[in-house]
């Protein structure tokens, strides 16, 4: 009879493609937290107007990026030294799932919002287009079942034009920001 020392895995232990996941999420914090240390450490430090070193700008950006970069040496330090047999192979059909494509559409809609419709576009336009682009994406194309584009359109459509209202309302007489 022979028996093993390798442990059991339990209902809550960690998957192996989410230990590779921890592994190049704690890699990404520790090159973001060095990055804005670095962007921190090079701020101007406004002795000239005779500033107390400890209100220089760039003091709580240093300090947040020290933090982001502990921490993600911890998830990555923590992934290393748990085991994870074909957590590479897990990882990359995670990848390539359609969660992951789905997300990967959030993505894209969020950065042609804020990237080409808004400063392009009156904010109200920019708004209702995203906001009708998303849902159309999403209930006809990207959803299963999916939804006849005539049967969401009429949704969509008054969606977007509430939407775009009530937050351009919001900002520009509650909050007194103006709009691009």
């Amino acid at each position: 009879m022979t028996t093993t020392n390798t442990p059991t895995p339990s209902d809550d232990a960690p998957l192996p493609g989410m230990i590779k996941a921890d592994l190049l999420a704690g890699l990404f914090f520790i090159v973001l937290g060095l990055a804005i240390f670095y962007g921190a450490w090079t701020m101007d430090r406004l002795e000239i107007r005779r500033i107390h070193p400890m209100t220089v700008p760039g003091l709580v950006p240093g300090m947040l990026a020290l933090a982001l970069t502990i921490c993600g040496g911890v998830l990555a330090f923590r992934s290393l030294r748990t085991p994870a047999e074909g957590g590479w192979q897990q990882l990359s059909g995670a990848v390539f799932s359609v969660a992951a494509a789905r997300a990967a559409t959030v993505m894209l809609l969020a950065l042609i919002y804020t990237l080409g419709l808004v400063g392009t576009l009156p904010f109200w336009a920019a708004t209702g287009l995203f906001v009708f682009t998303f849902i159309m994406v999403f209930e006809c194309w990207l959803s299963e079942p999916r939804k006849p584009w005539l049967k969401s359109l009429p949704w969509a459509l008054g969606l977007a034009i509430v939407t775009a209202t009530v937050v351009t309302l919001v900002f520009e007489r509650a909050f007194l920001v103006r709009l691009p």
